[in-house]
């Protein structure tokens, strides 16, 4: 049996970022359940050079609960670390660094560290782990993997538990979020012709106000919800692109931005009144120049919120499992709100702490995954007894 240390460092030894092929970390992970007994199913992508990875442990009932993390890591260029990035470092400060040993490769190795007890368990309800990939460039995969699981199994777990990196506290609720780029086709022209031609860049501005306005109108509707910091949805433009001169008329521009969901807003209501007022810009400036056009597009799905009632059961048992009965919400994406829409009761539970998370020297805590490796000790221990639901 490898401890969680040793297997932690074979997974952030493989440097595989999102959106790169992940196939040779899942294929170590898979090698390993494998020897265990255990039976796994990879459900690969399109073009095959990339896969996520589940499986069962435990009889064929209803009521289990799925144990889900991703494989892939945020890039390391252009940060400042001290140590290999990927080769984990033992710090002698009670730390252990390495790209992804907080976010979230600290789970999975809690995951398979206690497989074998698992295996030697007499479990009443199953477990299953989820592995994916894509996470980091926008949750890609959980929706495949999920239906894979729906397809595979006659079964159907119960609950999941996302081990995001949360110091093992319960998280109820996360935001949802979209990315997306707009991009602006006006006419050039000479600088001093501005009301003769239409200008992609004056017309991004008014498209940025928009937003602007939209996401204050939505706070000012009483859309908040005080358990997110901040309290509402965000709409957010980080990259504007356009025009070659001062005194040129720019017949090209885009913005790139971002929608971060409260559970109790709709992102869909939200894009499509953005294209509704595209069209209205659309039609009033073709008078002006025909050609004129507004097109967006998403860079990935729009990724569900998490919202996770507390008097759900899920709740009662991570508390029990986590040994901490503090519940919180985060801004950040996860793939919970994906596992909630498909039929489970979800929660994010993990270690390592998400500060850590995508900057130079990301560790995790020793005593963080020793907690980690407890709450699935708990879980066996729970899922052992007869009357768990």
């Amino acid at each position: 049996m490898k401890g969680v240390e040793e297997i932690l460092s074979h997974l952030v030894s493989f440097p595989v970022l999102g959106g790169e092929s992940n196939l040779t970390i899942i294929h170590w992970i898979r090698d390993y359940v494998e020897q265990h007994g255990v039976k796994t199913k990879l459900v690969p992508n399109e073009e095959g050079n990339k896969a996520s990875l589940h499986c069962r442990i435990g009889p064929a009932v209803d009521g289990g609960v799925i144990l889900s993390g991703h494989t892939d890591v945020v890039p390391v260029e252009g940060q400042d670390w001290k140590t290999d990035p990927f080769t984990l470092t033992d710090g002698e400060d009670g730390k252990l660094y390495g790209r992804g040993s907080c976010d979230m490769k600290g789970f999975i190795a809690c995951c398979l560290a206690v497989l074998p007890d698992m295996v030697n368990a007499e479990l009443q309800k199953p477990i299953y782990f989820a592995f994916s990939y894509d996470e980091e460039i926008g949750c890609l995969s959980a929706p495949d993997l999920i239906i894979d699981i729906q397809k595979t199994y006659s079964e159907k777990p119960k609950y999941a538990i996302i081990g995001e990196p949360s110091l093992m506290k319960p998280v109820v609720g996360q935001k949802g979020i979209c990315v997306l780029e707009t991009y602006v086709n006006g006419s050039a022209g000479h600088s001093s012709r501005i009301k003769q031609e239409v200008s992609a860049i004056h017309e991004s501005a008014r498209l940025i106000l928009w937003l602007e306005k939209k996401m204050n109108d939505l706070i000012d509707a009483g859309q908040i919800d005080d358990r997110f910091t901040p309290p509402h949805s965000s709409l957010h433009v980080g990259i504007v692109k356009g025009g070659i001169a001062p005194n040129v008329i720019a017949d090209l521009a885009s913005f790139h931005w971002d929608v971060r969901i409260i559970p109790k807003d709709n992102v869909h209501e939200i894009l499509n009144e953005f294209k509704d007022y595209c069209r209205e810009r659309e039609k009033e400036l073709q008078d002006v120049f025909p050609g004129f056009k507004i097109e967006t597009i998403e860079h990935h799905p729009p990724v569900p919120p998490l919202d996770t009632a507390a008097d759900q059961e899920i709740v009662d048992l991570v508390k029990r499992l986590s040994r901490n009965s503090e519940l919180e919400t985060v801004a950040y994406a996860a793939e919970a709100g994906q596992f909630a829409l498909g039929g489970y009761q979800s929660i994010i539970c993990g270690p390592g702490s998400i500060a850590q998370a995508h900057r130079a020297n990301e560790f995790i805590d020793k005593d963080q995954l020793n907690k980690g490796v407890k709450m699935l000790m708990s879980l066996v221990g729970e899922m052992e007894q007869k009357d768990f639901s």
